[in-house]
């Protein structure tokens, strides 16, 4: 996005009470928008509602929702047949079957119904966007936004701008994804978009490789989700999303590009049999190798070939395939996977039947770097230069590369900035923390030296953040646990959204925060507010956080970036001194306690809560971590807190070894990727 967006969307609509429909209009009030979902009919409309019922119920049963959290989400969401209705809606969406005929109806209603600054789009995934947006007496207001299924759990939507589509309502509904928890990626007005234009010729290839006779389903399914590390092959796939809706797609697909894309004969007979594929058999393992060839060589020559054609970049083509199709790979990762060269080699026995060939992507991509895959992005937002973190499918965790990006991204933008710095991440976290797969693999493999000089490294890079020749702001849309957090301290100023979350939940995995967490935190909040957190690993929301000092401003989607703007305003920050009181009175209580008792202490029963019950949970989560991380951070903090920043700082990292030797380390570590409760020493 390159404009600050201030169009604010408060209410929106679904029009197509389908499972796509209804499922859409889910998502959108499970977090917390009122939405009117919309049909031609009164049954049809009930039909609706009964599926989002039903779906809740689903999720009361599998312990996702509470009861009451249901009442609340169905409350939000009004049925109607009465199109009337949409003129109090500031977005509307969409969602009928896919025919063009139907669907420019419904957009020439739209344009009768809806307010003239009512945001309009659609949900299709065959059409062109611009041909909806014409028969709109208002096309500069229409959008794609293809929700992928099922659209109340799959958080990957792709946002479509034709070429007459306004910026300021790009940016809208864009920060309205965000807002209820979705991953967008962008998209220009083309055949497929981004996910299609390669899944789709993926299925068909599969399709194709049976009807060679080159090998049967369950091989092929076999190979496919070696191939890619999946859980479900391309037949199952196309079963349970719909057979004819692969055909169609395809249709489509070769229609408006090349008969490559054309569904294969044996994929048109299956639709016009109305069956399902026939999963059963046994995989063939001699034939797994050349099946997983052509899957690859299919993938590989579309995603280059669209973003050849800049219908997306390589970054969000990868993203589609992560978030979208959970794939564990996307098709750029895939391809520097098994090397640039191979996969030119592989794409090219694809389609060379075909008269097409390679992309000039894959031709001339170096093969000792392979193609680059930008997990950190620069770019302008607003007045400001964005350094963006685009790793949602992992919560935009901090590993070794995204380190690197991250350093050489602010490099830039701390030399060549105008105005100042925002810093983001893309999804539902602004990070998640760092990636705890990294601390485990070299805790067992015995290489301590590299989490050290990871740590060192982060650390170095935070240090450049804050207190420089332009101002540096977070961006904080979302979750922002243990080193997310602590990136966010790092910078001058922090902007959150109502969604956003702060917590340093360290202690409760053996180690303590080693990112300048127990020296910018008391700074930022003061000591005893600072202990508390990191000692109960306690997660505050955005309004808690903003209410202590822990952030700046507090501002919704659509205001955000216009906070950021005007948080850089302010210059760069001073250096900060610990307060020495609450902020906000009603924090006094929890402030007193952890001024006055240790972690012995408390630990030992000595500390008196004076039966407060955030003090009482308080001291049961602290008896649930690491004593040891408990008290080594009680020592940074204590020792740390009169100390310059800089040396507080190298007081950190100087205990690392200490922390990450001890068998809380690895225990705490390893519980949470085993998903259990650590059972530390001592406790």
């Amino acid at each position: 996005m390159n404009a600050v967006n201030r169009v604010d969307i408060r209410t929106a609509a679904v029009i197509g009470a389908g499972n796509m429909g209804s499922g859409i209009a889910q998502k959108i009030a499970t977090e917390g928008y009122p939405v009117i979902l919309v049909d031609m009919d009164e049954p049809l409309v009930q039909r609706g509602l009964g599926i989002i019922r039903a779906t809740l119920e689903q999720g009361v049963e599998r312990g996702i929702f509470r009861k009451e959290a249901v009442e609340g989400i169905l409350g939000r969401v009004r049925g109607t047949a009465d199109w009337s209705a949409l003129a109090e809606a500031d977005l509307v969406v969409e969602a009928v079957f896919e025919d063009l005929q139907v669907k420019r109806d419904v957009f020439r209603k739209l344009g009768k119904h809806c307010r003239p600054d009512a945001i309009l789009a659609t949900n299709t995934s065959s059409f062109f966007v611009r041909d909806l947006a014409q028969v709109t007496p208002r096309p500069e207001r229409v959008f794609g936004l293809h929700y992928f299924y099922h659209p109340a759990k799959n958080r990957l939507v792709e946002v479509i701008r034709h070429e007459g589509s306004g910026k300021a309502e790009f940016d809208a509904a864009w920060s309205f994804q965000e807002a209820i928890g979705k991953t967008p990626i962008r998209s220009a007005d083309a055949p497929g978009f981004v996910v299609n234009r390669f899944f789709v010729p993926w299925l068909n290839e599969a399709v194709r490789v049976l009807e060679e006779g080159s090998a049967d389903i369950p091989t092929i399914e076999a190979a496919a989700r070696k191939a890619f590390e999946i859980g479900m092959g391309p037949f199952e796939l196309m079963n349970v999303t719909g057979v004819a809706i692969a055909m169609h797609a395809a249709d489509t697909l070769g229609r408006e590009l090349h008969p490559y894309y054309a569904p294969a004969a044996r994929l048109r007979q299956q639709v016009d049999a109305r069956k399902l594929w026939d999963l059963g058999g046994t995989p063939d393992p001699s034939r797994l190798p050349a099946v997983a060839d052509r899957l690859l060589g299919a993938a590989f020559y579309c995603a280059a070939k669209l973003v050849e054609e800049k219908v997306a970049s390589v970054e969000e083509t990868d993203i589609g395939a992560r978030v979208g199709l959970r794939w564990a790979m996307g098709p750029f990762q895939l391809i520097n996977e098994v090397g640039v060269r191979r996969a030119a080699v592989l794409a090219n026995a694809v389609v060379a039947g075909h008269g097409l060939t390679v992309p000039l992507l894959l031709q001339h991509a170096d093969p000792r770097v392979g193609i680059p895959i930008h997990l950190v992005a620069l770019g302008q937002r607003g007045r400001l230069t964005s350094v963006w973190i685009q790793r949602p499918d992992a919560m935009n965790a901090l590993n070794e590369d995204v380190v690197q990006q991250l350093e050489n991204a602010a490099g830039i933008a701390l030399a060549m900035a105008e105005h100042g710095i925002v810093i983001g991440g893309s999804g539902k976290a602004f990070v998640a923390g760092a990636d705890i797969r990294f601390f485990v693999e070299n805790l067992r493999g015995g290489t301590f030296q590299r989490i050290h000089d990871f740590t060192a490294r982060g650390q170095k890079l935070f240090r450049t953040l804050s207190g420089g020749r332009r101002p540096v702001v977070a961006r904080v849309q979302g979750l922002a646990l243990g080193g997310g957090a602590e990136l966010a301290l790092a910078c001058d100023w922090i902007a959150a959204s109502p969604k956003a979350a702060f917590g340093f939940p360290e202690t409760g995995i053996g180690i303590y925060p080693g990112l300048g967490g127990t020296q910018r935190l008391p700074r930022r909040v003061g000591l005893p507010l600072a202990k508390y957190l990191v000692y109960t690993g306690q997660i505050l929301g955005a309004d808690q956080a903003l209410a202590i000092g822990l952030c700046d401003q507090l501002a919704t989607f659509s205001l955000l970036d216009a906070a950021c703007e005007a948080l850089a305003e302010r210059g760069p920050a001073v250096p900060r001194s610990a307060p020495r009181a609450p902020r906000d009175p009603s924090w006094k209580p929890v402030w007193d306690f952890f001024d006055r008792y240790s972690v012995d202490q408390i630990l030992s029963g000595q500390g008196d809560t004076g039966g407060n019950a955030q003090l009482e949970r308080a001291v049961k989560r602290m008896r649930e971590k690491s004593s040891l991380a408990l008290r080594l951070s009680e020592r940074l903090f204590d020792e740390g807190c009169d100390l310059p920043l800089e040396e507080g700082l190298d007081l950190e990292l100087a205990h690392l070894q200490e922390i990450f030797s001890s068998p809380d380390a690895l225990e705490g570590l390893s519980s949470l990727i085993e998903g259990r409760k650590p059972a530390f020493a001592g406790r």
